[in-house]
């Protein structure tokens, strides 16, 4: 009897109308033995998805500036950490650019040794000048750093 009805239940487009009114009727009386298919769930899963996305992208702001406001000085702190090493690698980069060309690097090489000479010629060969460069020195660290009222 299965088969019958899973045969009535195709209406062949060749077929009258009287035989596909008997098909009909055949089909729409209760049949309480046939299993019933699960409910489409495919459209409400659907929308259910596209609420959650739309809910989730209207309260994303909001997210983003709690979470900013949570974490504020440990995301500073790495964003800083990141852009120092990002920054030592800029200058390692150049300074290796620098260094690979021929003639540069002895010539620096020549500057700094210069550089050194003239510096221990002028501060730190007589007591005088080492007082004057101490000096100069405690005038550049107060200027940067403050005085501090040590009472």
């Amino acid at each position: 009897m299965e088969t019958q009805l899973q045969q009535s239940e195709y209406i062949d487009a060749s077929t009258t109308s009287s035989e596909s009114m008997t098909a009909l009727e055949v089909n729409s009386q209760p049949q309480e033995n046939l299993p019933m298919l699960p409910p489409a769930t495919s459209n409400s899963q659907l929308s259910e998805f596209k609420v959650k996305t739309s809910l989730f992208f209207e309260r994303l702001p909001e997210n983003i500036e709690t979470f900013f406001n949570r974490y504020q000085q440990p995301i500073i702190v790495i964003g800083a950490f990141l852009a120092a090493v990002v920054a030592l690698r800029v200058v390692l980069a150049v300074l290796y650019a620098i260094n690979s060309l021929p003639l540069v690097s002895p010539l620096l090489e020549m500057v700094g040794i210069g550089y050194t000479t003239w510096f221990i010629f002028r501060y730190l060969l007589k007591a005088e000048t080492r007082q004057e460069l101490g000096r100069d020195f405690g005038y550049f660290k107060k200027e940067i750093l403050g005085e501090a009222n040590n009472g």
